[in-house]
């Protein structure tokens, strides 16, 4: 069988690989501050342990507010005038964090580095630059890149504040978005169609039905707790590895040792989750893993060796959701709904990190870090809660099939007999794209059926 990577175009090699690098980067920019704020923003006039909860956080508030209109705007005047646009703002943050010697200064960066709200114009460039049987292999590229962006900056974080202080983390976040345009402008190829793409686009028309559907909404509020107690918690860790012994210089290593080791502890739980139909005990599992990490962490017991064990259960968790929920929310989304069901999760996610942000700091401000712990795991009991009665996801993918020169007046025959088919669960067929979405269960598929219908008349 021949690999994926060889059944790519070269236009299509670079599209993805410059746009998994500019999303990757950009990522990397505004997880660095998370081990590292806390700690050095105590230097920063008008620091509170609140305000620097809110600078941990502000970024979601802008990007949850901006991401879809930047999106839409894309559709407008074109994807890379807007990522251009977007890389530019992001970069001016960085400069004004970086220049700043007050939390507030601090603050006013991080806002304008959400504010280059350029996911979904990313997404949608992307959509535009490859065909549709590899489309779900670029957005896999693009998630694998965020997760590997979240380990590094762990490790770069902390190496270069205590190198160079946390100015440092910015300007090197600005250079790198620099970095970021020339790759834009010299790498990736313009696109040769500017289209909706309702596998990674918003439709306003199934807003609706995403937003009302109970089970999608528990998989908008995982997210939603996740990035929340993974931006409080941030308020607290960096104080408690000092507390523990380790030098603020060997912090990254820290983080490097525990990530390494919960990505290892992560993997066999993906496979069973995907492999074995398991996704929502495993989603069950990571949450009450992070439940009881979190609570322990705000025990006095958690000191010395017993503070990486439950960062690394914690970790653990965390890692398998990142994974296993948007795999979820695929399965679970309508036939041509997915980029729908995405925007509504991305908004959730970002919302969460800039709550999560701002309560951390309430919570370390007015009862101490193991408020922080403690608050963050009644949550997590809550998340748990909502969770357990949704029911499990069936083993459904989507598939985009490009249509062939199909009458108008066949459609709607084409739609009853793609709905006969063995395995095919949900069609949408959508004419003005030359589209048709499917969710299909690959392990009951009729391909040969399936094949034959979607396949062009011969001549």
């Amino acid at each position: 069988m021949r690999k994926v990577s060889a059944l790519l175009m070269a236009t299509e090699r670079r599209a993805i690989s410059g746009l998994a690098g500019l999303y990757a980067s950009r990522m990397l920019g505004l997880f660095m501050v998370l081990p590292v704020l806390a700690l050095y923003g105590d230097t920063l006039a008008g620091s509170t342990p609140l305000l620097i909860g809110v600078a941990l956080g502000m970024y979601g508030l802008t990007q949850a507010a901006l991401q879809i209109p930047f999106g839409l705007l894309s559709d407008r005047i074109g994807r890379k005038r807007v990522i251009a646009m977007g890389l530019v703002i992001f970069a001016l943050g960085s400069v004004v964090a970086a220049m700043a010697d007050t939390i507030w200064g601090v603050i006013l960066g991080r806002a304008l580095q959400g504010s280059g709200a350029v996911a979904a114009a990313i997404m949608a460039l992307l959509a535009d630059q490859t065909r549709e049987h590899v489309r779900t292999v670029a957005m896999a590229t693009i998630g694998l890149s965020i997760g590997v962006s979240f380990a590094i900056a762990m490790v770069l974080g902390p190496w270069l504040a205590a190198w160079a202080g946390l100015s440092a983390v910015f300007w090197f976040t600005a250079l790198l978005t620099l970095v970021s345009l020339f790759v834009l402008w010299r790498w990736v190829p313009p696109a040769p169609r500017r289209l909706r793409h309702r596998d990674v686009g918003l439709d306003r028309q199934q807003l609706k039905c995403v937003i009302t559907r109970p089970d999608l909404w528990r998989l908008d509020f995982s997210i939603f707790a996740l990035h929340l107690v993974l931006m409080a918690i941030f308020v607290a860790i960096p104080f408690r590895l000092l507390n523990a012994g380790v030098a603020v210089e060997y912090h990254g290593l820290a983080y490097l040792v525990v990530m390494a080791l919960s990505f290892v502890a992560m993997v066999p739980l993906v496979i069973v989750a995907e492999k074995r139909q398991r996704m929502k005990l495993m989603c069950l599992l990571a949450i009450g893993a992070i439940g009881i990490s979190l609570g322990s962490l705000g025990l006095p017991l958690s000191q010395g060796h017993w503070l990486f064990v439950w960062l690394f259960v914690f970790f653990t968790g965390f890692n398998l959701l990142e994974a296993t929920l948007p795999s979820m929310l695929s399965k679970l989304a309508p036939a041509g709904a997915k980029g729908t069901a995405m925007g509504v999760y991305s908004t959730s996610q970002f919302l969460g990190a800039f709550l999560g942000g701002t309560l951390g700091g309430v919570l370390a401000h007015h009862w101490g870090l193991n408020a922080v712990f403690i608050g963050c795991a009644c949550l997590a009991l809550v998340w748990w809660l909502a969770m357990l009665r949704m029911p499990s996801p069936p083993p459904l993918s989507s598939e985009v099939v490009a249509l062939h020169d199909t009458q108008p007046d066949t459609l709607d025959l084409l739609m009853e007999h793609l709905a006969d088919v063995v395995g095919v669960e949900d069609v949408m067929v959508v004419p003005e794209e030359r589209l048709m979405y499917l969710k299909v269960n690959r392990q009951q598929l009729d391909r040969a059926a399936l094949t034959k219908l979607i396949s062009p008349p011969k001549t």
